[in-house]
């Protein structure tokens, strides 16, 4: 018997359960929510020591059609809208049936956060890019630990489990290609993929695939994106590797697009992982100010979405210049509003530093003597006349920069979300490679689910997906009976 025919028709089991989730982020306890909400025996199975990946260490940013902070403003929105702009910024690269199915499940989802979760959201409203309206609600903490910690919660009053430190080694099918369960090994020590006990564990209905990205993991996403080398730094939790991206194609999962691999444009170097200077560049400079290269000429469209912005650095990287992004510290106000005391926090921390001149940026950078100065005019031109013809940004709102002090942070992309993933249906079912059919027993949502994206994902859309399609998954895993 070959490896990518491994079964186990009569296996020695050491746990049997209803369900298999494999992941505690986002989608795979709302997985759980819902097979546990069905009375369905459910575990999930947690790599890491602790609970949530990236969904721990997210921003908590929503989107939403219909929240009472879009009634406060008079913001008009439409499911439909929303939808269209997830398939434009995705370059129709996106499941449609997927796009449409997450755009009218936006306001149930909030609904869903706020009166059975008691997820607390900010009263304010925001236009991450590639979004026509606004429409991104943040959570009260500013942080996705604010939903986790919701979910965690309930997912145990309902009577689930976690088992952590449990890698999954191998996905395990019967000899009709049906998922049956999950070699494993308890015990399991991050990094060493030999470390643990062996077990196996029968799901009776089946399995749940939410084990995110592999956006930490330099040698897999060379392979799928070689330029995507060790020199860009990752955004993700360090557990964010590829081993069952690698299982579940040795199984015959159907892979789709897995080379769109998103990088964030306003990323601090001075920092590592996500950090916290990328709020500068984008909640202030893209803004309420401007990105330049170290020639002081604009690039790009500030607010455009992050491929644009990302692949617009890379194009400044190639001709060996560096990115700046830049605001008076008048533009910060409304940043201030929102988390107050952050600018002194980053300038303490030096992720920014301030200028009291145009001309001692250009010094500090090595800018030729004028160019800054006369960018930063030119821009004010357009600002008075609310008209980008070079980069079709919107400028409304946006106040002249007359006056300093001045805010300066250099900006380079960090590798941050894997936009491809297993093929599903709307429901999750995994798709075999070869019949274009649902493998039986086997389910995946959130980052481990391709077709949502496409070429680029939206800002504050990562949550809406998790949270809308591990709910579908899990609604449909409680429909199939159990197999024995």
């Amino acid at each position: 018997m070959t490896k990518t025919q491994t079964n186990l028709t009569s296996p020695s089991w050491d746990q049997r359960v209803d369900v298999i989730i494999v992941g505690s982020g986002f989608s795979g306890l709302s997985v759980a929510i819902e097979t546990l909400n069905a009375q369905l025996d459910t575990l999930i199975l947690e790599k890491m020591p602790y609970a949530g990946g990236n969904s721990a260490i997210d921003a908590g940013e929503l989107s939403v059609v219909g929240s009472p902070q879009q009634e406060t403003k008079h913001v008009k929105d439409t499911p439909t809208l929303l939808a269209q702009d997830m398939l434009i910024n995705g370059q129709h690269q996106n499941d449609p049936a997927k796009v449409r199915y997450i755009a009218f499940h936006a306001h149930d989802i909030y609904k869903w956060t706020t009166d059975v979760l008691g997820v607390e959201w900010s009263v304010g409203i925001g236009m991450a890019g590639g979004h026509s309206v606004p429409r991104t609600i943040t959570t009260k903490t500013g942080s996705g630990q604010e939903i986790h910690s919701k979910m965690m919660c309930y997912m145990e009053k309902l009577g689930g489990h976690i088992n952590y430190s449990t890698f999954v080694e191998e996905i395990l099918l019967d000899a009709n290609g049906r998922v049956t369960g999950l070699k494993v090994r308890e015990g399991y020590q991050f990094p060493n993929p030999r470390s643990g006990q062996i077990r196996y564990i029968r799901a009776r209905i089946g399995v749940a695939l939410c084990h995110g990205g592999f956006s930490a993991d330099v040698t897999y996403r060379t392979t799928w994106a070689p330029h995507l080398t060790a020199q860009y730094e990752s955004t993700n939790h360090p557990g964010a590797t590829g081993e069952l991206w690698r299982e579940a194609e040795r199984i015959g999962c159907l892979l789709d697009k897995v080379h769109w691999i998103q990088c964030t444009p306003w990323n601090n170097p001075k920092e590592k992982g996500m950090g916290i200077g990328w709020i500068f560049s984008r909640y202030a400079a893209a803004t309420d100010g401007l990105w330049v290269n170290t020639l002081g000429q604009r690039f790009v469209n500030e607010s455009a979405n992050r491929k644009v912005r990302s692949e617009a650095i890379f194009e400044q990287q190639r001709n060996h210049l560096r990115t700046l992004c830049i605001v008076n510290l008048a533009g910060t106000q409304n940043l201030e509003i929102v988390r107050p005391g952050y600018i002194q926090d980053v300038l303490e921390k030096k992720l920014i530093t301030q200028f009291d001149s145009i001309h001692d940026i250009e010094k500090a950078w090595n800018i030729p003597a004028g160019n800054l100065e006369k960018e930063i005019e030119n821009f004010n031109k357009r600002i008075r006349k609310k008209v980008d013809r070079r980069f079709h940004r919107s400028l409304r709102g946006v106040k002249p920069l007359v006056e300093g002090p001045w805010l300066v942070a250099e900006m380079s992309p960090k590798v941050h979300h894997c936009l491809g993933g297993l093929s599903t249906t709307v429901n999750g079912a995994v798709l075999h490679r070869d019949t274009h059919e649902p493998i039986p027993g086997l389910w995946a949502a959130g980052e481990a689910a391709g077709g949502v994206h496409g070429a680029c994902r939206m800002g504050s859309c990562a949550i809406l997906d998790c949270l809308v399609m591990g709910r579908a998954a899990g609604k449909d895993i409680a429909q199939h009976k159990v197999a024995e």
